[in-house]
């Protein structure tokens, strides 16, 4: 999947545009609208960025695996080297270390990322300050024509780029999840 960016100054017109694309079967878990007026985005039934996706969270825990899985390996693998697993204890209290010291850095990680805005909206940190609207949508290759349609018809959304898409599993989890709610 591909994320497409648009910035606009209209909420109007992106509702408009929001309500096309789920008429021609784009799906509103791929439909995203990020501004600094929340409430706005909220009166007109736009489908927002929710507060954990505004944040680095999972960008930066992700960076902290990556550190966290070295130092685990390398207590494990010093524990093993000098001979510490052949006491009576073996390897129990050093993989309880290894798990603590990957879990710890995935924290630190985490809560860097909750204090720094999502890697994904850095660039667009301006125009949001001008009080401008961040409008993107998750599409497959096969509805990039489809896309283009609708928003030809928009002269108002400017194009501001585009990048990678959330995961095929995550949406599905999403579309589920919505489904599920519906229900209850």
């Amino acid at each position: 999947m591909n994320r497409h960016y648009y910035i606009s100054d209209n909420l109007d017109d992106l509702e408009t545009v929001e309500t096309e694309l789920e008429a021609n079967g784009i799906s509103t878990e791929r439909i995203h609208v990020l501004s600094e007026k929340d409430a706005d985005v909220e009166q007109h039934h736009l489908h927002d960025v929710n507060s954990l996706m505004k944040q680095d969270v999972v960008h930066s825990g992700e960076i902290g695996a990556v550190v966290g899985v070295p130092l685990a390996a390398l207590v494990l693998g010093g524990a093993y080297w000098l001979g510490w697993t052949e006491s009576a204890a073996g390897w129990v209290p050093f993989i309880f270390l290894a798990v603590v010291i990957l879990g710890f850095c995935i924290w630190e990680g985490g809560f860097f990322g909750i204090q720094v805005p999502n890697a994904h909206f850095r660039a667009f940190k301006q125009k949001l300050a001008e009080g401008k609207h961040l409008f993107f949508v998750d599409v497959e290759p096969d509805q990039e024509a489809l896309l283009d349609r609708v928003i030809e018809h928009h002269p108002r959304l400017t194009i501001a780029g585009t990048g990678a898409a959330a995961p095929h599993w995550t949406v599905a989890w999403l579309q589920r999840w919505h489904q599920f709610k519906r229900t209850i």
